[in-house]
Parts: structure tokens; sequence; C-alpha cells
């Protein structure tokens, strides 16, 4: 098939169009999460998160690393969303099979881009997984969105070998500075240490800190202007993928921007819209699921699950896009505490918050943290962090 040739342009000794693109990018790196993909045999990893990521291009400098240890047959990559039907996706694999067994290859590492765009494409891969057709190859799978990914991932129990999960986000703070090669502290766990000894390059951070609040941790808005309609159409695709209407999604997210950082109940936000509160928590859900947004819940000793929650955006320049989209404009304290508590999330995977006579914005592990746009006005207990606009830069870069 010349489609597959031309996808590979290694076996014909040519560079990659990605690769390619990634050379002539103003602001480029190579990002730690392809470390993490195992090239053990027999391995089947998922790589999925947001659009606009940069999944591909790592995958293709993944690859690029490869040729130069491996034969180059011994490398397959194919973009699904080329393809129409499983029959198709079928023949693409029994011809790589074929070359495999023409070239006499015994292992081999095959990349399937954007798995999620064709329906039922892991009933082609679970089949010839139970026929032990790939025992000795490293099979990775990425996909744009989780919506569908996350449920298939359970569909193949025992079947995942040494693979692994690998979740891509936009740029943490933290990892933006490293990519414009600001050096902070190594983190020893203890932040009230850790963000005295950061103060040291304060203002480079804080510099810097303006520059990510504009651009975000996206390839594509770091290195282009006027990013936000790439961003937008990468998220009304999504959304259109999984059956939703736009104009539902839009409004609810208005919904949320209008009245952050405040903490909604799915009722309060369906009543604002016009839909029954079951509407607005399957929109949100899906919202959660396309890495748009994500819940906080209210935590005192145990976690409420039914009390009211706090939604946030897990990037400003996704922030900033969804802003622009919906045609609602947020508050600065809000931005501030979107990004603490996706950072916190990204770190300990859960960020809760709790409000009394007091408030506590956002509870991660043992820190609990408050945040705030000006300077606070109040005492809080000893054991609460207050982070405002001159010391959040310093909290989040050794986050």
């Amino acid at each position: 098939m010349e489609v597959i040739r031309k996808l590979n342009p290694w076996w014909d000794e040519k560079e990659d169009f990605h690769i390619k693109k990634w050379k002539e990018m103003k602001i480029r790196w190579i990002p730690k999460w392809i470390d993490n993909i195992s090239l053990l045999p027999f391995s089947l990893n998922f790589v999925f998160g947001p659009r606009q990521t940069g999944k591909t291009t790592g995958i293709k400098l993944l690859i690029n690393d490869l040729i130069k240890k491996f034969e180059k047959e011994t490398i397959f990559y194919f973009d699904l969303t080329l393809l129409t039907d499983l029959e198709s996706f079928k023949k693409v694999i029994d011809e790589y099979l074929k070359i495999k067994k023409r070239e006499k290859i015994d292992s081999s590492f095959i990349f399937l881009d954007e798995v999620t765009s064709l329906e039922n494409w892991w009933k082609v891969i679970k089949a010839y997984v139970d026929m032990d057709v790939f025992e000795n190859d490293v099979i990775t799978v990425t996909a744009s969105s989780s919506v569908r990914l996350k449920g298939q991932t359970e569909l193949f129990p025992g079947r995942r070998g040494n693979g692994k999960d690998i979740l891509v986000l936009p740029l943490s703070f933290r990892e933006f500075l490293e990519v414009f090669g600001v050096k902070v502290v190594e983190t020893s766990g203890n932040i009230e240490k850790d963000m005295e000894n950061a103060i040291k390059n304060e203002e480079e951070i804080k510099e810097f800190f303006k520059m990510y609040l504009e651009k975000g941790g996206f390839p594509i808005s770091i290195n282009e202007d006027s990013a936000e309609f790439q961003i937008i159409s990468a998220i009304e695709s999504e959304i259109l993928r999984v059956g939703k209407s736009l104009e539902l999604m839009k409004g609810i997210l208005a919904s949320i921007i209008k009245k952050a950082p405040s903490p909604l109940s799915f009722s309060r936000i369906g009543s604002d819209v016009g839909i029954s509160y079951k509407t607005a928590q399957e929109y949100l859900e899906v919202a959660k699921n396309l890495f748009i947004i994500d819940f906080a819940y209210y935590k005192e000793k145990n976690i409420k699950w039914r009390k009211e929650r706090k939604f946030f955006f897990l990037d400003p320049f996704l922030a900033k896009s969804i802003s622009i989209w919906t045609n609602e404009k947020y508050l600065e304290s809000a931005l501030y505490e979107w990004l603490v508590q996706s950072h916190l999330l990204r770190k300990f995977g859960n960020v809760y918050y709790y409000r009394n006579s007091f408030e506590i914005d956002c509870i991660a592990d043992n820190l609990k943290i408050e945040v705030k746009a000006g300077k606070p006005h109040r005492r809080y207990p000893k054991d609460v962090i207050v982070l405002d606009e001159n010391n959040l830069p310093i909290f989040l870069a050794i986050l």
C-alpha cells in the first residue's frame, strides 16, 4: 500500500514531515513523557490527552530516535484518521505483518495514531493480541481525548504486557520555565523552603510567568500568535465527535466562567442555561474527559460528593480560548485559582476546597492554599499557605 510508505518515510531514508516542522519551530523541546513509553516487548501503551499538546510530534521524535538504533522497517506508524472502517484497518495491519515476514523482522515498534477516530478500532488489535501475533512487539496507540479511550483500556485485561498509560497535558509552569532554559531549584518537598530558595531568580521567574499567562503550555500557543482559534476548532471537533451540542457546551462553560471562582452545583448551572441538572452534569463530565475542565470537590474530614464543587480550566491559554469562544470574561482571581488547582491536580491527582467561617481554595495532599489576586486582608491558620500575585509564580515554579 502506497500510503504506508508515505507515512513511514524513514523506510526510504526520507525525513518525516512532523520532524521537519518541529525543527522549524522557534521554541522547541523534546517532551519528557516519551521516556515513559515502555519499549520492552510485549507492551501495549496508551498515550492520550487534549488535542494540540504535541502527541503526534512526540511520537515522531521517539521514532526519530529509534531509527538510529534499529532497522528502519522495524518501526511502523499509521494515522487512523485516514481509515473509514475496520476492514481497512485490518488490511493495514496485515500489510505490515507481510513486510515483517519478508524482512525477517522478529520484533517491531508499532505506532497507531488517533485510534479513537475509528469506531471499535480495539477489536482488531485485541483479536491479534489474543492470537499472540504481537508477542514480540511494542504497540503504542494515541488518542486526543479519553472519552472513549478510558473505557477501551479496560477492554485489554491481562493483555497490556509491560504497557503504560501516558497522559499528555499542556506544559506546567515549571516545564515552561525549563523549555526557556530557566533554571529552577531542585524541589525537596518542603514547599516554604523551596520557595525561599527559588527567590534567587525571582525577577526572571515573574517575567516568564507573565508570558505563561498569555501563552500557556501548548506548543502551538507558545510558537504562534492568535492560536486561540486553532484550540477552539480542536475543542469543537472533539465535542461534535462525542455527539454533543456546541451551543449547550458553550452556555455551560460561560456559566462557569461568569461565576468563577465560586463553587457551583449542576442544578445552578442547568438553571442558568435552561437545561436539567442531569444534562448539565452529563456535559460537564464530557468536558472533564476532554481535558477542558476538572472538578475540585468539597472536603472537610471526608469528601462531600453531593456538595457544590469548583470547576477549573487546565491551562491559562485554554481558559483564554474558552473565554473568547463563550464571549465571557473571567476574573483575574479566578485565573490564579485555576492555575493552582490545575498544578496541584497534576502533582497529587486530586484537589479539593473547604469553606466554613473562612475558605481554603485548594487542598491537596497535606497542602492547604488560599489564592488572592491582591494582598490578603485577613489572617489564616498557620498551616494555610496564602498565595498572591507576588508569590504565586514562585510557588508554581517549585511545585
